[in-house]
């Protein structure tokens, strides 16, 4: 992502525009998300189908890039995130029971463990953070905070789901 000037934009404005990718909104400030590349996007989209599949009969659906309103002067866009089916808000203001972030080349884990913490204090009870292009994934909880996933399996307990990397992860 190249560095550019911060855009300040009301939360108003913000959660009545559309942008291109989304973007997080981060105390009036808007923070661009690195997106659109292959691995992230393939990933991206084996996952969302196989959790859709888990997910149908308790109620719940994978969406892709949803808004979550965290705080009240925050919004981010996880890349994937599981919600109640009957939670019809544009912008949601629950929990995620899961949320996903995977990673593209040009993050910052710094940047990604700030984030993390601020999606851990709001309340989400699993949170995965996967590195495609390293092959590599972490799981944060409340409790214990972001651990390495050493033998490349995610858990999410709350959901009794777990799935390794390379059942979803291309190859190449």
């Amino acid at each position: 992502m190249a560095s550019s000037p911060a855009i300040h934009v009301s939360l108003e404005e913000y959660l009545n525009t559309e942008y291109e990718p989304d973007c997080d909104y981060v105390d009036g400030v808007l923070e661009e998300r690195n997106v659109g590349k292959r691995k992230h996007s393939v990933t991206q989209s084996r996952l969302a189908f196989w959790l859709q599949g888990k997910l149908n009969d308790l109620g719940l659906e994978a969406r892709v890039e949803q808004r979550v309103q965290v705080s009240s002067t925050r919004v981010r866009v996880p890349d994937i995130c599981v919600l109640p089916i009957d939670d019809r808000d544009e912008i949601t203001h629950k929990q995620p029971a899961l949320w996903i972030e995977i990673l593209s080349p040009d993050d910052r884990f710094s940047r990604i463990q700030r984030k993390s913490t601020e999606i851990l204090t709001f309340g989400v009870p699993t949170l995965w953070i996967i590195d495609p292009y390293d092959l590599q994934a972490w799981i944060g909880r409340p409790k214990t905070g972001i651990i390495l996933a050493e033998d490349a399996v995610l858990r999410c307990d709350n959901l009794n789901l777990q799935i390794a990397l390379e059942d979803f992860v291309p190859s190449e």
